[in-house]
């Protein structure tokens, strides 16, 4: 006689399994596949490190022609050039530093505040749960079986993932965010300072800079999903724009003085 425990399958496990993607052979089927969470997060640090590369490219460039259409130094030019490269990075790794910093502090905080609501309230902790579960399509003895099983299994991850998305081993952490940051705008703005190095002429910067706004305009749109060309062309074009818009203050500027 085979003593080997069978695999039990619970009505609820079932309808949970049926519920999400159709059958149970499904579930276990998917169980091996990347967290769709992750995946979405990763996706989210390289569509920031494109922007970051882009924020510098537009922003160092428009400095480098605003200036060249001021004075016809070429070290006054490159020094802008470099200057204002540093500057940006070290203000985008501040400012994103700040502003993750934030956000994990709000995560924390609401952390502790739902590890005191199952402190004090297990009982209506728990309704709220049932509630949620059927806002997702369960049923009201399903509902309350699931989120009694969860509350007895683990309560606070329960209440994070479930009710604020709240993944409590993946908070946010500043450093990665701020170092990322930091560096995608030295890339970007490299490509002016490059240009700039190589020739006095800033219809090379302009070419320069225009191919490089292509390339993160291409880039964005494809981790976007989105159509490629109307894409480029906003992205050139804005830069264009910046860079002419700076140009033109510099001309005034270095009239004037």
């Amino acid at each position: 006689m085979n003593s080997s425990p069978k695999p039990v399958t619970t009505p609820v496990a079932a309808e949970l399994a049926t519920s999400r993607t159709g059958t149970t052979s499904d579930v276990v089927a998917t169980a091996d596949e990347p967290h769709a969470a992750n995946a979405s997060g990763r996706l989210n640090w390289l569509r920031a490190g494109v922007l970051g590369a882009n924020d510098g490219i537009v922003s160092t460039a428009s400095l480098v022609l605003g200036v060249s259409g001021a004075t016809t130094a070429r070290s006054s030019v490159v020094v802008a050039a470099a200057v204002g490269m540093l500057a940006g990075a070290l203000s985008m790794a501040a400012g994103e530093y700040v502003s993750v910093s934030t956000q994990r502090d709000s995560e924390r905080a609401l952390i502790e505040k739902e590890r005191q609501e199952l402190a004090e309230t297990p009982e209506q902790e728990t309704e709220e749960l049932a509630a949620m579960y059927r806002q997702r399509g369960l049923d009201e003895p399903t509902s309350r079986v699931v989120a009694q099983q969860l509350m007895a299994h683990d309560a606070l991850r329960a209440h994070l993932e479930v009710e604020l998305k709240i993944d409590p081993d993946e908070l946010t952490n500043p450093w990665p965010a701020a170092f990322a940051s930091m560096v995608s705008f030295l890339v970007g703005a490299a490509v002016p300072l490059i240009a700039v190095l190589l020739s006095p002429r800033s219809w090379v910067t302009v070419i320069a800079v225009a191919l490089a706004l292509a390339v993160t305009g291409w880039l964005s749109a494809r981790l976007g999903g989105a159509r490629r060309a109307p894409a480029v062309a906003r992205n050139v074009g804005g830069g264009l724009l910046a860079m002419g818009i700076t140009y033109g203050l510099g001309l005034l500027v270095g009239h004037v003085i």
